[in-house]
């Protein structure tokens, strides 16, 4: 989720220029009998025979036509979107992260379907979370797609050989546990991780700053202000490098996706990490990861530094969303009510997703289901500001974290760095 804007344009002039070549070639486009959707590399190796359904019943109703997805990544999807907005072309239908609608939808950037709402399935139980995350001033601009919380994976024998039999209710004895872990294993193996989780994985480390009652900021007479300056936001971030040093040999520079934590895991150079539901059954994938682990493989809810109760979760997400740009909305209408239908939906939240409803969250159960709807209790988000598309792209909170990590900075200088660019950032003009 992270971009660099566009140099000289404005999201605001990008569009302008966008929907005047949108219209102009209108025509063109209309006739190729063909949608493009763009979704990221999540549903690729997690769910794509929920991606094929859908392509295969929207052709079933629209005899002709084709449907192109095309598989974005995180780091780099928002560049690709302004690149083809300047050139007035662009996907028809766009998976955005949650935290990404808000600066779009406030620019103009997706068409409004609140008229018809109706027409997606379950949409008036929508998860309010996902749904507001979609609404611009009272206006729909999106579809819920699914959303996600993080738990720890872990492999039972690694803990079992160190003596642990019961997960831990706390992140000191968490911490306890896994230097346990680090000492037996981390002997022989100089890369080993008792808990694998990237430097700047910001998802993961802003949870203990929550954890411990900070923030990363706050409105104050109408202006928005970084405080991740706050004595509880540094406590949270001086815990989470403590975590850090003690257990995870990952890197402090390169971000979660390199590479993802499966790997090291399922090589056996992890005990535990954390990530989303999905990448539990990434990490038993033939292709990507060891399907022997499974006998070995469960999960917990991150302990709080308070015992007996969780940390807060990452409210993560998606939405999916239709560019002002398509001249074929109609459609990328349908083939989103095929996408999001209920047994599609019950696809997605069998590889470890929170569904987008109510009326289909009793199917998340088992492992790691159970331990995910826990999570999903007690969560945090970011900031819901315009601008915030912006920090992220401009890797505010992923440059803090490294300069805590390598000690460039303290964790005090880096935060009120950090908390400063935030605060710019955020009130800056649109």
């Amino acid at each position: 989720m992270k971009r660099r804007s566009i140099v000289a344009l404005s999201l605001v002039a990008v569009l302008a220029a966008a929907i005047t070549a949108a219209t102009s070639g209108a025509t063109k486009k209309a006739t190729a009998n063909s949608i493009t959707v763009w979704l990221q590399v999540d549903a690729q190796s997690g769910w794509p025979d929920v991606v094929a359904a859908a392509n295969k019943q929207f052709q079933a109703d629209h005899p002709g036509w084709n449907v192109d997805v095309q598989y974005q990544t995180w780091g780099t999807h928002l560049q690709k979107f302004d690149a083809t907005l300047a050139g007035g072309s662009g996907p028809d239908v766009i998976e955005m992260g949650n935290t990404e609608m808000t600066k779009y939808m406030a620019a103009g950037a997706f068409a409004d379907i609140s008229g018809d709402k109706s027409k997606f399935p379950n949409s008036g139980s929508w998860l309010k979370g996902l749904k507001d995350s979609a609404t611009y001033n009272g206006k729909l601009y999106g579809v819920p797609y699914y959303a996600g919380s993080r738990v720890v994976i872990y492999r039972t024998d690694y803990f079992k050989k160190a003596g642990i039999a019961k997960t831990p209710t706390s992140l000191s004895q968490f911490v306890a546990d896994g230097k346990k872990i680090q000492s037996i294993y981390g002997a022989k193996d100089k890369t080993f991780s008792a808990f694998y989780v990237a430097g700047p994985d910001w998802y993961s480390a802003l949870a203990y700053v929550y954890d411990y009652g900070g923030r990363i900021a706050t409105t104050s007479k109408g202006k928005w202000v970084g405080t991740l300056t706050s004595p509880q936001a540094i406590k949270g971030l001086t815990a989470f490098k403590s975590t850090f040093d003690a257990l995870s040999r990952a890197s402090k520079v390169q971000d979660e996706s390199h590479p993802f934590p499966t790997t090291p895991f399922s090589q056996g150079h992890a005990a535990s990490f954390i990530g989303p539901g999905w990448q539990f059954g990434y990490a038993l994938d033939p292709k990507a990861g060891d399907p022997q682990l499974k006998p070995v493989m469960s999960a917990f809810a991150m302990p709080s530094h308070i015992p007996g109760k969780t940390m807060p979760a990452f409210l993560g997400g998606s939405d999916l969303a239709i560019p002002v740009t398509t001249s074929h909305q109609s459609q990328a209408e349908d083939w989103l009510a095929d996408f999001t239908s209920n047994a599609n939906m019950a696809g997605i939240v069998k590889v470890g997703n929170i569904p987008n409803n109510t009326a289909q969250l009793n199917l998340v159960s088992g492992n790691p289901g159970a331990q995910l709807a826990k999570a999903s209790t007690n969560t945090w988000f970011v900031p819901t500001a315009k601008n915030w598309a912006n920090v992220e792209n401009a890797n505010v909170l992923r440059n803090m974290l490294t300069q805590i990590l390598t000690n460039k900075l303290t964790v005090k200088q880096a935060a009120q760095a950090a908390s400063d660019t935030i605060t710019s950032i955020l009130n800056a003009p649109s």
